[in-house]
């Protein structure tokens, strides 16, 4: 009888000895894994970081650019949902035309959908001109 007790308490610590073992070893291995975990991830955020900001710097220089076809002059930088209206010939005061513009930098070329749209509309020559004047809220505030 006192066998089978000796046996069960060896066994309990046995079993012991053996979860806190490998409690530490796992333990450290998780926080070994957890650090070049989050290591991968600041790497992919400054990546995409600068990436964003090479793309915005990228636009907002591309009249300088030798590939810029128009008159950095003509050019107004609006940023969203298009990068530049180009107003062309506005700088000699003869404006022939208006070019949406969008200045791609990345590797992936391909216009978002709300681009797609936008594009879209201008082909089908859906762009109207309109005036707001302002005077009336003028003349009704002095009221």
């Amino acid at each position: 009888m006192i066998e089978i007790v000796v046996l069960i308490i060896g066994l309990l610590i046995g079993i012991f000895l053996t979860y806190t073992y490998l409690r530490g070893r796992l333990a450290v291995q998780f926080e070994r894994w957890k650090a070049e975990f989050e290591e991968r991830i600041r790497r992919e955020v400054l990546e995409r970081s600068r990436a964003v900001l090479k793309g915005r710097i990228g636009e907002q220089l591309a009249p300088l650019l030798p590939m810029f076809k128009h008159e950095p002059a003509d050019a107004r930088f609006i940023g969203s949902p298009v990068d530049y209206l180009v107003f062309d010939g506005y700088k000699e005061g003869d404006p022939r035309r208006i070019i949406f513009l969008d200045v791609k930098t990345g590797k992936t070329a391909a216009l978002s959908p709300v681009e797609r749209k936008l594009k879209r509309v201008v082909e089908q020559g859906k762009v109207e001109w309109e005036t707001l004047h302002t005077g009336a809220l003028d003349e009704e505030a002095e009221k």
